[in-house]
């Protein structure tokens, strides 16, 4: 897993290793919102899977790495 911004400071570390039960992205989102106790919904961010962005839905894949990107301001 990799935490980006608001993320980030939630979990207090930029990455992670996840050993989880979830059968997809979304699942997997959840997981980390209960346990995390993030705020975003998840229809906030972006997912991506090894670089690519990819859809909610799509099956998680071992030793993939895992980005949930939320939105950011800039200046």
């Amino acid at each position: 897993m990799l935490y980006f911004a608001s993320l980030r400071d939630a979990t207090g570390v930029e990455s992670e290793r996840i050993d989880c039960d979830a059968f997809d992205l979304a699942g997997l989102y959840a997981q980390l919102q209960t346990r995390h106790g993030f705020t975003f919904a998840q229809r906030q961010l972006r997912v991506a899977v090894d670089g690519a962005f990819v859809e909610w839905h799509a099956p998680l894949r071992g030793n993939s790495t895992v980005a949930f990107i939320p939105p950011v301001s800039g200046g």
